[in-house]
């Protein structure tokens, strides 16, 4: 009987780690801030008013776009987005409920650059002239009372902060219905001294107060002989039970670290899952495609998917958004890491409609990484770059800046420790999601 209650408390781990990751988020984006985007209450938006940096912890951040990033709680009834006429700029504005499901987008691919307005509703709610008023406001219904809506904008370079800074003032959420009640929120769940049992109980907590797709249900009720569908908290189940949770959730981590390696289909050393967001099979609202072709239909791959896009990429976009290729390995097959110098050519550079960019990242946290010039990213906006004769990019990956000129303008420094680069493509090209575009793996060279 205990073994099998720790296999089931390893299976609600994965299961459950995408809501108690992401809320956790949530939660600490109203208090303390996330990635240069300030402390926010719900339903308003925070913005970043420069690029992330090494001081931005937040797993994954990108440093191609400023972030207007806001938490949206839906049980003070439905609320007005106003959007800014963007023009060509690159924009999106992703929508993700506390499960990790992206089930909206406006922006540029999915809505274009021109000023709008937008009704978010509540999951349980009814359209009705109270809550608009002339019938012809674009909807988007939220699967789950708290979302998040994670903006980004394309930055080219300091002087065009200021205008970015414009477009994101003039963001806006307004609820219909004044009230002077604050917005509920994520339910508190007190910490405790345990680790795992606290995780549990969040599990436990937040599944009853923002329920998952009805797809989805039976799984969290096989949950109930370790209290997870109970009305009493986790601490108060029997020693058993709480043995189980704590073996578990050691099992469970350390099964979602190692998948998270091997994500994906491996090519030329790359990782390439275009289909990592790809477990929302039940939300499709504005801008989102509802298309076989972006769903994981098998359900515990799709709920392994889920967690460790979660843990790797939490609110990352689906790749018909922006695709994200990232590696740990060189063309030998050996882990990067910051004791040898790395040369990557594209040839030719990635195709895509907006832009793309190529950012480095420490191990085993996914942070950007401190260096001497500040350089976190490279890309096609990056300024100063030498490009091959043939209209390639060489780019050259070390801890210390190299001793070539061309080199040196192409360098992406690296942590002294392993490290992961990301390839991000914003709206990919068709030769990108049909896999006719491939990228060379690193190679090895000092």
């Amino acid at each position: 009987m205990t073994e099998q209650l720790t296999e089931l408390a390893t299976e609600a781990y994965v299961v459950g780690f995408p809501l108690v990751f992401d809320l956790e988020q949530v939660v600490r984006f109203t208090e303390e801030g996330v990635g240069g985007v300030p402390a926010t209450p719900f339903n308003a938006f925070g913005h970043a008013r420069r690029l992330a940096g090494p001081d931005d912890t937040f797993v994954s951040i990108n440093n191609d776009t400023l972030y207007s990033i806001a938490q949206v709680d839906l049980g003070v009834g439905p609320i007005r987005l106003t959007v800014p006429e963007a023009g060509d700029r690159y924009y999106v504005l992703q929508f993700v409920d506390a499960w990790t499901n992206n089930f909206a987008y406006v922006g540029t691919r999915a809505t274009g650059g021109a000023a709008g307005e937008f009704l978010l509703l509540p999951p349980d709610a009814d359209i009705s002239t109270d809550t608009q008023p002339d019938g012809r406001i674009p909807t988007i219904r939220f699967p789950t009372r708290v979302g998040t809506i994670v903006g980004r904008w394309a930055v080219d370079g300091e002087e065009d902060l200021p205008a970015v800074f414009a477009l994101q003032d003039a963001l806006a959420l307004t609820p219909v219905h004044q009230t002077l009640v604050p917005p509920e929120g994520v339910p508190a769940v007190p910490p405790g001294s345990d680790e795992a049992l606290d995780f549990f109980e969040k599990l436990r907590v937040w599944s009853q107060a923002f329920p998952p797709a009805a797809r989805d249900r039976p799984a969290l009720e096989s949950y109930a002989p370790l209290g997870l569908v109970s009305p009493y908290t986790v601490d108060e189940q029997p020693e058993g039970v709480r043995d189980a949770l704590e073996e578990g959730y050691a099992l469970g981590k350390e099964a979602l670290e190692s998948a998270l390696r091997t994500a994906g289909v491996l090519d030329d050393h790359w990782l390439v899952n275009l289909h990592v967001f790809d477990y929302n099979l039940d939300f499709f609202e504005v801008g989102a495609i509802d298309s076989p072709a972006w769903k994981m239909a098998e359900p515990r791959t799709r709920y392994a998917l889920r967690a460790s896009a979660a843990l790797g990429g939490l609110w990352g976009n689906h790749a018909y958004e922006a695709a994200y290729i990232m590696t740990y390995e060189d063309a030998d097959g050996e882990r990067l890491t910051g004791d040898h110098v790395y040369r990557l050519r594209l040839s030719p550079t990635p195709p895509v409609g907006a832009f793309w960019s190529l950012t480095m990242y420490d191990l085993p946290n996914y942070f950007l990484v401190r260096n001497p010039i500040e350089r976190y990213s490279v890309g096609d906006r990056t300024r100063g770059l030498v490009y091959d004769d043939d209209g390639g990019l060489t780019i050259t990956m070390s801890t210390t800046r190299p001793a070539d000129e061309k080199a040196a303008a192409n360098w992406l420094p690296t942590p002294e420790g392993p490290f992961r680069p990301i390839l991000r493509l914003y709206e990919p090209g068709d030769d990108v999601l049909d896999g006719s575009y491939t990228i060379p793996a690193i190679e090895r060279i000092g």
